[in-house]
């Protein structure tokens, strides 16, 4: 598409995290790093022939909501709303989750937004990719530009916890002694426990690399390091061949005083402080005495935290079942039934005596979950969602049975669009 820069009023923020405005010709477009009640520069980055997307160049009349982003040339690739305060923030997480929930009739009381006091340096994992600066003929860690398909060099992210980003400098700053070239590397994930504990991976596209010495590994201080070898076909850093590996391969961290084990590729939560939050308030809503089904249950980070001692934990993902029958075994937890299943093939584990949590991914819930849950009315449903529209739309689709008792937004990810929203339903 030839460039193209429009003159836009921005008036709200809408699902997604952009703000909206409209073109001359009547074409709604949603732009990243702008405001409402901004008047921006806009470059065109995708046209339709009902709306656009688009990049704000310059604020030629600025929100006083405003704010000066601590990541001023990359921030758009992780945080899009660091342009905003904190209060506008709060406010608009409200008005999302308002506005999903009306889409879809629902007008359900909700309680104010949780969030932690902790708005930067709360990210526990962080994945970069790489960037070779032709100038300076150097390599550099690198963040894909939003709304593009090029690289940003970066030097960390005001997100990450501090620790993050001075390991992945001293990898950047090894391999560059090394003389790697950028494109032999494909990303370096890298996270840390909440002691400040490193592990790190650095995913390479080719089966010899050899950059790396013992003595260089060794003084990076991590917990533990590996090079893994991630088919260059595949987009995504997949474990294909481990090259090498150097300490522990797992980390250790505690939800509401529960211990769990992880490693380092496995999925666990990136901001617990915040997840405890909604824990603690999920865990007010379960039954002592009610058994309880945990339908999506990752590494058991909920039903092996709040639901007592002999939940049933369903989870498709078969690296997170591993994990979770290792914590399940290491609390003690005898009586905990594990099942290695996509949760619309377990539907034989919602019954009408249970408290059924959900937690199911962006998609919401399938269709045959939802039917089974009107078919069998469990007295109590507990559905925590990264995606209240299509919350939302499953809580419309149980409604002829269910009532909402309460309605709660978390903030788990400040300075990005994402939402947390929690919603208890209880049988009429």
């Amino acid at each position: 598409m030839k460039q193209r820069i429009e003159t836009v009023n921005l008036t709200k923020i809408v699902n997604g995290g952009q703000a909206l405005g409209v073109l001359e010709d009547g074409k709604k477009i949603f732009v990243w790093g702008a405001l409402p009640d901004e008047t921006a520069e806009v470059l065109l980055t995708k046209s339709k022939r009902d709306w656009a997307e688009g990049v704000a160049q310059t604020i030629t009349k600025a929100s006083t909501d405003r704010v000066e982003p601590r990541d001023p040339a990359s921030y758009l690739s992780t945080s899009p709303w660091q342009i905003m305060s904190e209060s506008a923030e709060t406010m608009w997480k409200q008005q999302l989750v308002k506005d999903a929930l009306a889409l879809h009739g629902l007008k359900l009381e909700q309680a104010p937004l949780a969030s932690t006091d902790t708005w930067y340096g709360y990210r526990n994992k962080v994945e970069f990719s790489w960037y070779w600066d032709n100038e300076t003929d150097q390599l550099e860690l690198g963040f894909f530009a939003r709304g593009g398909h090029g690289k940003l060099p970066v030097d960390g992210t005001a997100l990450a916890h501090p620790a993050i980003n001075e390991g992945a400098r001293a990898v950047r700053d090894a391999l560059r002694m090394s003389g790697a070239e950028g494109r032999s590397l494909k990303t370096l994930l890298i996270r840390c426990d909440q002691q400040g504990r490193i592990n790190a991976q650095l995913y390479v596209k080719r089966e010899k690399f050899d950059a790396l010495t013992d003595e260089q590994v060794a003084s990076f201080g991590f917990h533990g390091f590996s090079i893994i070898f991630s088919n260059p076909k595949s987009p995504a850093s997949v474990i294909t061949k481990v090259l090498g590996k150097w300490g522990e391969q797992y980390l250790e961290d505690t939800i509401l005083g529960t211990p769990f084990r992880y490693a380092t590729e496995g999925f666990f939560q990136v901001a617990i402080p915040a997840y405890e939050m909604a824990l603690t308030v999920m865990k007010t809503f379960v039954p002592s005495k009610s058994p309880v089904v945990d339908m999506y249950s990752g590494v058991g980070s909920i039903g092996l935290t709040i639901g007592g001692d002999s939940p049933t934990l369903v989870e498709i993902n078969g690296a997170c079942v591993d994990e979770m029958q290792r914590n399940a075994r290491q609390l003690g937890k005898t009586g905990a039934t594990v099942v290695h299943a996509a949760s619309e093939l377990a539907l034989e584990h919602i019954t009408s005596d249970a408290t059924i949590i959900l937690d199911p991914p962006r998609a919401g819930l399938h269709d045959d979950v939802t039917a089974k849950l009107l078919e069998t009315k469990p007295p109590r449903i507990i559905y925590l969602s990264c995606n209240p529209a299509t919350q939302a739309r499953d809580v419309e689709r149980l409604q002829s049975a269910y009532r909402s008792i309460h309605c709660q937004a978390f903030n788990f990810f400040p300075r990005t669009p994402h939402i947390e929203n929690l919603i208890v339903l209880e049988r009429l």
